[in-house]
C-alpha cells in the first residue's frame, strides 16, 4: 500500500524542488548520489536506480540536465554527459507511481507542461523548464518576457535595471549575486552554485498541489472498486452464529 503524501525526490541536489513539494502539502524525502548537506528535509545518500519507488505517492525525478543544455550544444560535448533520462522514465512507468520528470527545453520529454517564472507572482527568474507527468497540470498563464538585469556593458539596456528590484539571469555565468539570485527565485539556503542548478520552489509547488488532487481521485477510484467487489457492500453484514460467552 502506498504511503500518502509522501514524495520521493530523486537527484534532489540542494533542495529547490524539494520546498516546494513541502509547501504543498508533501512530507519529502530527497535522494542523490552525492552527499546534500544544504537539503532541507530527509534525505538518503544513494544512487536513485537502486532505490524502491514503491510506497511513494509521487516520484519526482530531476536527472542532470547537461546533457541537453545550451552550453553543451555550443560547445559539442553533449556526449560527455549521460542520459538518464529514458532508464527513469521506464523504471517510473513500471512502478505505477504518480510521477514528474523536470528537464531543461531540448530534453528528450513528453512535456505535460512549461512553466516559466512570468507565470507566478514574486518571482524574477525566466528559467523555462519542462515536466512530463502522467496526471493533469494546468498550464499558468505566459507573462511577456521583461528585460533581464545585465553586468554586461555591451547590452542597450545596460544600467537601466535593478538586480533587487528587475528579473535576473541565475545562471554559472556570473549574471547575478547570490543575493539577487536567492531573492528572484525564493531560495535562501543554498550557495550560488546549487542556486544555478535549482528551479524556484513555486514551480513544484504548483505540481505538487496538482499531484495531490491526482492522488485524492486515484484513492477514490481504488476506494469504489473495492467496494463494488465486497458482496456484502449495500446491505447488512451477515451476523456470525453461535453464543457469545
Amino acid at each position: 500500500m502506498r504511503s500518502m503524501n509522501i514524495a520521493l525526490d530523486l537527484f534532489c541536489c540542494a533542495g529547490g524542488v524539494a520546498k516546494g513539494l513541502a509547501d504543498a502539502g508533501w512530507y519529502v524525502v530527497g535522494v542523490d548520489i552525492n552527499p546534500q548537506p544544504r537539503y532541507p528535509y530527509a534525505f538518503i545518500q544513494a544512487d536513485v536506480m537502486n532505490i524502491s519507488f514503491a510506497n511513494f505517492g509521487l516520484v519526482w525525478a530531476s536527472p542532470p540536465c547537461q546533457r541537453f543544455s545550451d552550453l553543451a550544444k555550443r560547445n559539442g560535448n553533449a556526449d560527455q554527459w549521460p542520459d538518464l533520462i529514458e532508464p527513469i522514465r521506464n523504471k517510473l512507468i513500471r512502478s505505477k507511481c504518480l510521477y514528474v520528470i523536470e528537464n531543461v527545453e531540448g530534453a528528450p520529454l513528453n512535456p505535460t507542461v512549461t512553466l516559466c517564472g512570468t507565470m507566478f507572482p514574486g518571482l524574477r527568474v525566466l528559467r523555462h523548464r519542462m515536466f512530463e507527468a502522467n496526471f493533469p497540470i494546468v498550464q499558468p498563464p505566459h507573462g511577456k518576457h521583461p528585460k533581464v538585469h545585465t553586468f554586461d556593458k555591451r547590452k542597450a539596456h545596460f544600467g537601466k535595471t535593478e538586480e533587487m528590484k528587475d528579473f535576473v539571469q541565475v545562471t554559472g555565468g556570473g549574471n547575478s549575486t547570490l543575493a539577487a539570485a536567492s531573492n528572484a527565485m525564493g531560495i535562501d539556503w543554498m550557495t550560488k552554485a546549487e542556486i544555478n542548478e535549482a528551479i524556484p520552489p513555486a514551480y513544484s509547488e504548483h505540481i505538487g498541489r496538482a499531484a495531490l488532487s491526482a492522488l485524492r481521485q486515484r484513492a477514490g477510484e481504488q476506494a469504489r472498486v473495492a467496494m463494488a467487489a465486497c458482496p456484502y457492500w449495500g446491505g447488512a453484514l451477515p451476523l456470525t452464529s453461535g453464543t457469545r460467552t
